[in-house]
């Protein structure tokens, strides 16, 4: 009983250990990242110990905010430009950006047959609204527009096109039944592997350019153990699998 007691107790110290060093880091996360960010944040802590506290906006309004002065310590961005900005104003660690995925976009509805697979909606007459990211300030907006053009089709939609500060908020004018069709991120509607509602077409990836997402330690963040920890999580092959489910590409330069 003793020698129990005794394994019980250091149990508890070695717990207590541990959560005495745990500790937060503040991320501010594309809202692309919705889905796969709750999945990342269990698992880093189940392995860490600590906790990520995220905040969801488009990345062009966190680079607003960030020059303001806001307090996060990692950027999960949906771009590589904004990054790379935050490194020349002295805003982030320097030299410790990289890309730790690459997203895909979708043209997403909530009828399982509103979509087909080659996309060929596009080319018929718009029937009701189609929701975009603000191409301004999100780079799955910029991306929609680019696919558009290159399918010659952008006059003919551009009427029907309704904008969403972020591309979360495009998913939800779609989800809401607000608008019949979207351009969103793939990861929004997948999961472990397949679209799990509704119909999609997957956009090649030669319509748009690549939708590179870069992270970044940001200054706040350089003396945080929690956010150094994410920063070489989101590198490891744990989190490339659940990155993988949603869709997203990694590994890539």
């Amino acid at each position: 009983m003793r020698l129990l007691a005794r394994a019980f107790g250091l149990a508890a110290a070695l717990l207590a250990c541990a959560s005495l060093h745990a500790g937060q880091v503040r991320v501010a996360v594309a809202a692309s990242m919705a889905a796969p960010m709750q999945r990342l944040a269990d698992d880093f802590e189940r392995a860490t110990g600590h906790q990520v506290v995220p905040s969801l906006g488009s990345t062009g309004r966190f680079y607003a905010q960030l020059r303001g002065g806001a307090p996060f310590e990692v950027l999960l961005a949906a771009t590589d430009d904004i990054p790379q900005r935050l490194e020349r104003e002295g805003l982030a660690v320097p030299g410790g950006r990289f890309t730790y995925a690459v997203g895909r976009l979708v043209l997403w509805s909530l009828d399982p047959h509103g979509v087909d697979p080659q996309g060929n909606i596009l080319k018929q007459p718009p029937r009701g609204r189609l929701a975009i990211a603000d191409p301004r300030v999100a780079p799955y907006g910029e991306a929609a527009i680019q696919t558009l053009t290159r399918l010659g089709v952008l006059a003919a939609w551009q009427p029907s096109l309704v904008q969403g500060e972020s591309v979360g908020q495009a998913f939800q004018y779609v989800a809401s039944g607000n608008a019949s069709l979207g351009f969103i991120a793939l990861s929004q509607v997948m999961s472990e592997g397949r679209i799990a509602r509704g119909s999609g077409w997957i956009v090649p990836i030669q319509y748009h350019e690549p939708l590179k997402q870069d992270a970044v330690l940001l200054n706040g963040g350089r003396s945080n153990p929690a956010a150094l920890a994410l920063i070489q999580y989101l590198k490891s092959e744990p989190a490339h699998v659940i990155l993988r489910s949603f869709g997203y590409e990694v590994g890539k330069p």
